[in-house]
């Protein structure tokens, strides 16, 4: 029993970080056919649709009204606004360097944790993170250049600007995943992600495709069901049972599976500094984990 305690959120974490590292390749296909917004509104109604098979079991669910504010809250950084920032920036930049940023994310948790959540954190967990966001910095700086990424630095500054988002998230999911369950917590952000993006049909310069291209229309597809369905149950489980800085530590991971995914799926190649940073990033996290074992 306690090896399930301590091997499921490691697994649902891992999980997490392999579909949201697809995701970068899954919007730049998207992209390809549809208009950003477009394809994160339709993102958002297929995982609506997906967690109407949930329906009975979330309709039992009692809100707290103290918690209203909470929920919300967690729902307007993400999907809301962290998707508006992240859409444009990977307009802009390249998945490589929007890896980098993404990397900053663990350290932004553990210092809003131990402020808000007053959750401490080791010298051991602080070590873990520099290692891995190091190994994760290398990681990106180390690949080669793209000719996708027309204006890298407002593309990685609104990528900063997601992750901010990011944290407002994970720290609000910590503070709610006490009473909630991570299937009700994701049904909600899922579909107030799909009101709050159906707004985006007022503007003129935006309207529902009336092409159906393939490879972009399954991407959309994909990242509705495996990734906004999968992703966020399995990171939702993860860490509701860890505490949130060690949980958002796992968010490193996103880099190597990110260049691996583009490898198999894309063609790219490793340039011989990346098996060494992806190392790097992998001790790192294992090392900033190491404690949850003990819990």
């Amino acid at each position: 029993m306690n090896d399930q305690k301590t091997w499921l959120p490691f697994f649902s974490l891992v999980s997490a970080m392999i579909l949201w590292a697809s995701s970068f390749i899954a919007l730049k296909i998207a992209f390809q056919g549809y208009h950003p917004m477009i394809v994160i509104f339709g993102r958002m109604v297929v995982g609506s649709v997906c967690f109407l098979v949930f329906y009975r079991q979330l309709r039992h669910t009692e809100i707290k009204r103290e918690d209203v504010k909470y929920l919300l809250f967690m729902a307007v950084c993400e999907p809301c606004i962290y998707f508006i920032f992240e859409a444009k920036a990977l307009e802009l930049t390249s998945a490589s360097q929007a890896g980098l940023i993404t990397a900053m994310l663990p350290l932004m948790v553990a210092l809003g944790a131990t402020v808000f959540l007053k959750e401490r954190i080791s010298r051991q967990t602080v070590v873990g993170f520099l290692i891995a966001i190091s190994g994760a910095c290398w990681l990106s700086l180390a690949g080669e250049k793209s000719v996708s990424a027309p204006n890298p630095l407002l593309g990685n500054f609104l990528e900063f600007l997601a992750m901010v988002a990011a944290t407002g998230y994970t720290l609000s999911l910590k503070h709610l995943s006490a009473r909630y369950s991570a299937l009700f917590l994701t049904a909600v952000q899922t579909w107030v992600g799909a009101f709050f993006f159906s707004l985006f049909l007022i503007h003129p310069d935006i309207s529902l495709p009336r092409v159906w291209y393939p490879a972009p229309a399954l991407a959309v597809l994909y990242l509705g069901s495996f990734v906004t369905l999968g992703a966020y149950l399995f990171y939702n489980y993860g860490v509701s049972k860890i505490p949130a800085s060690q949980a958002s530590a796992f968010v490193n991971l996103i880099p190597v599976f990110a260049v691996i995914l583009g490898f198999i799926i894309l063609g790219e190649r490793f340039v011989p500094s990346q098996y060494v940073a992806s190392l790097v990033v992998l001790v790192g996290v294992f090392i900033s984990q190491r404690r949850v074992q003990r819990l």
